[in-house]
């Protein structure tokens, strides 16, 4: 499996680091025949290349099996014109990484909620609110004049549909239901017509329950009656919204795994952003983009048909999970004292420990 590495920003190069160190010892122990190739994007690109996404690594991902990006400043960036690229946004839209997963699962002692919460979040990942990404040429936002300012949101069929089986394939290995989050109350057009296609999708699927709920509902319970969700789908911006709420809900943004899947490629990238007033500290948390790469292999287990990537991606699950249940091997945003380079120490012992064990769980 040959994984492009891509750190990015801020403390993007630290948790990059961490997230190797864990893949390369899976890679020993399982026998993945895992290969890293290394790209610079972000501030890094910009300053030598003139770009913050330099079109070497355009062209590479579709011949790799799959793309770790690390957080990115994008906010620091220039405009596009001055090579000021979203890495993040570019990829989902110039290779179709129509469906983003974020799963979600409560915490002993971090969560705040009364019950537990574990559940999916599936979010279409290409247009909606997001007028920066939503059209072919130019972008979906402009002003007529001084005083007005219009941004369009864009709902396709296809988009729609393509993000509702994802969601639907992953209750069916779950709990069985899916919850499709709108807001067709008020713009009934655009969420009507992804409501058709998540009807559509559902009548190929008896055997999943569909459930249709109003945003403003969700995010109350969430917090209220978090058991009740299993996996939820929804559109690009109330996805984006929900999610970091479900994170910080069940523990924190730094503790969830994130992957972005097309027809034929994935991108494991974390929940959180850049958080460059602690880079080059060694104390951000890598939780999140080990989970996320773990996600990544076990994507391509499955797609390939590959016990060993399977098997890796949840021992590395269970590893970070055992780091995390641990008071004493938590990282400094949760509570704990551990740096990033101490905590991936402590996921590596717990993954070499459980394959000694002959145990994932």
């Amino acid at each position: 499996m040959k994984i492009l590495v891509l750190p990015g920003d801020g403390i993007g190069p630290e948790i990059t680091d961490a997230t190797l160190r864990v893949l390369e010892i899976a890679d020993r122990d399982f026998q993945l025949g895992l290969e890293f190739e290394f790209a610079d994007i972000g501030l890094k690109s910009l300053a030598e290349q003139g770009t913050t996404l330099p079109t070497a690594v355009l062209a590479r991902i579709p011949e790799v099996d799959g793309v770790i990006l690390g957080p990115v400043s994008h906010y620091d960036y220039p405009a596009k014109q001055e090579g000021g690229f979203n890495p993040s946004a570019e990829l989902r839209v110039q290779f179709e990484l129509f469906a983003n997963v974020r799963p979600c699962r409560s915490r002993a002692g971090l969560s705040i909620l009364r019950t537990p919460m574990d559940l999916i979040i599936v979010r279409e990942n290409t247009e909606g609110f997001y007028s920066d990404r939503n059209m072919f040429a130019g972008t979906g936002e402009f002003m007529p004049d001084e005083n007005s300012a219009f941004s369009i949101r864009k709902v396709t069929a296809r988009a729609s549909e393509r993000v509702s089986r994802v969601a639907f394939e992953l209750a069916r290995g779950r709990r069985n239901k899916v919850t499709a989050v709108h807001k067709a109350n008020v713009v009934k057009l655009s969420d009507g017509l992804f409501l058709r296609e998540v009807r559509k999708v559902a009548s190929e699927y008896p055997d999943v329950e569909l459930q249709e709920l109003i945003v403003d509902a969700t995010a109350a319970l969430l917090v209220k009656r978090p058991e009740q969700f299993d996996v939820i789908v929804t559109t690009n911006m109330f996805g984006d919204i929900l999610s970091d709420e479900a994170s910080e809900l069940s523990g924190s943004l730094g503790l969830g795994g994130s992957l972005n899947l097309g027809e034929e490629i994935a991108v494991a990238q974390a929940q959180h952003g850049s958080a460059p007033d602690i880079a080059g500290r060694g104390v951000a948390n890598p939780s999140s983009l080990i989970l996320s790469a773990a996600m990544l292999v076990d994507w391509r287990g499955r797609r390939d048909g590959d016990q060993r990537l399977i098997d890796a991606a949840a021992a590395i699950e269970a590893a970070v999970e055992q780091a995390i249940d641990n008071p004493e091997t938590r990282t400094r945003d949760i509570g704990g004292t551990l740096g990033t380079e101490e905590f991936a120490a402590h996921v590596l012992s717990h993954l070499g420990q459980n394959l000694t064990a002959g145990t994932t769980s």
